[in-house]
């Protein structure tokens, strides 16, 4: 009689812990220009290869390539590169004033500046966003008041919100970027549904959803590609895969797929891959899967492959499960270099014009910093008053809230 072995599972790892040395070596890397790219009306069975490969633009030189190359001008590249390099400077002023006890927690976009900054470019306005905490790009690369942004994360007397978010949990209908979810996934959901409802109306506005690559473990992200799929919503739904969630390597959530973009195929949905430290690249596939749903030709899924060079958030210590040098490692390299080194090679860019250029985002930043500061911080200054919280809820107040706030003294 045999005797059956004990059950086991299958417990994925990532190639290295602290303490081992980077390897990227089964990371393969597609050549800049070698992806093509499709007619906006192409159906999905057609690009079934896109959802493993990764469109670059941005060669080792330098140098744009490829079909994808040529959706921006220079100066919009130099805008572009402004953009990222305030979101950055704007990131190390924040972690530091959340370090000094000025807000109570702050999360980094370290090394993913390209992914939020390029896509709004590529939108209208109008359109909405349903974004995670990580795409403070699309609000800078739109226009939204830096001092705003600051005045939420301080949650003082001007905060937008009235304290009643989380701080970098921003909101703002008028520049398409829908309220933050804590509770993460709900934005593929919400994003499908509204632009169900842009189409019902006989709107012209799409929406795009994001997510990251660990809350694709989500029943949500499924329920959205059912309803994405079988109603041919005008949607694109973003997949940030910067290899990390708060603390677990992307594998865990990936499953058995080879890709995430590889999950579209499933519901029959046109789904690409995308360098998304490559800025041109960014914008050419978000500008492509944006037309492709403003025409009537439905979703699009897009796995932009980048990396959390940062903590996940000002309470996170990457230390403790990844290794140190992985992050100078990463191949695909620093999104704002990247496209400074592009610039400079075009030769409408230089080290000096960018020394004055980072000079210059500074010193907005630290205006922007002081401004905001002279209202109010974490317990310093004057605050959202409290009888906000009973604001904003109901269209007319029922009585119970209204007994609530008088016996509040508001």
């Amino acid at each position: 009689m045999n005797k059956e072995l004990p059950l086991s599972l299958n417990v994925p790892e990532p190639s290295c812990r602290p303490g081992d040395e980077p390897d990227f070596s089964d990371f393969v890397i597609p050549k800049a220009g070698e992806v093509e790219r499709p007619p906006i009306d192409v159906e999905a069975k057609e690009i079934r290869e896109m959802a493993f490969s990764i469109i670059r633009i941005l060669n080792a030189q330098g140098e744009a390539v490829g079909p994808w190359a040529g959706t921006l001008s220079s100066d919009e590249l130099k805008e572009g590169l402004r953009h990222m390099m305030l979101l950055r400077t704007f990131d190390a002023r924040m972690l530091i004033a959340q370090r000094q006890g000025k807000t109570s927690f702050y999360i980094q976009h370290l090394g993913e500046e390209a992914v939020s900054c390029a896509y709004r470019k590529a939108l209208q306005d109008g359109d909405m966003n349903f974004p995670t905490y990580r795409q403070a790009g699309l609000l800078i690369a739109g226009g939204y008041p830096m001092t705003s942004m600051m005045n939420q994360i301080y949650s003082n007397f001007k905060d937008p919100l009235h304290g009643r978010q989380l701080p970098i949990m921003y909101s703002s209908k008028e520049h398409g970027f829908f309220s933050i979810s804590g509770n993460l996934g709900t934005q593929f959901i919400q994003a499908v549904g509204w632009a169900m409802a842009s189409a019902i109306s006989g709107d012209t506005r799409i929406a795009t959803g994001w997510i990251g690559d660990g809350s694709t473990a989500e029943s949500d992200f499924r329920a959205a590609l059912v309803f994405a799929s079988t109603y041919d919503a005008p949607v694109v739904l973003n997949i940030v895969n910067n290899q990390w969630a708060i603390s677990t390597f992307q594998g865990i959530a990936r499953g058995g797929v080879a890709t995430f973009a590889a999950r579209g195929h499933g519901f029959d949905i046109p789904a690409l891959r995308v360098d998304g430290n490559d800025y041109l690249a960014v914008h050419a596939v978000a500008q492509w899967a944006i037309k492709r749903a403003r025409s009537g030709f439905g979703p699009t899924l897009v796995e932009y492959v980048t990396y959390r060079a940062g903590g996940h958030s000002s309470s996170d210590d990457p230390s403790a499960y990844r290794a140190k040098e992985e992050s100078a490692a990463w191949p695909l390299g620093d999104p704002i270099e990247r496209l400074k080194a592009h610039l400079i090679a075009s030769d409408v860019w230089s080290e000096e014009q960018h020394a004055e250029t980072q000079a210059e985002v500074l010193k907005s930043v630290i205006a922007a910093q002081k401004e905001a500061e002279a209202i109010g911080t974490l317990g310093a200054g004057e605050m959202p008053s409290p009888r906000d919280m009973f604001e904003g809820v109901y269209e007319e107040m029922p009585p119970h809230l209204v007994r609530q706030r008088q016996q509040a003294g508001y």
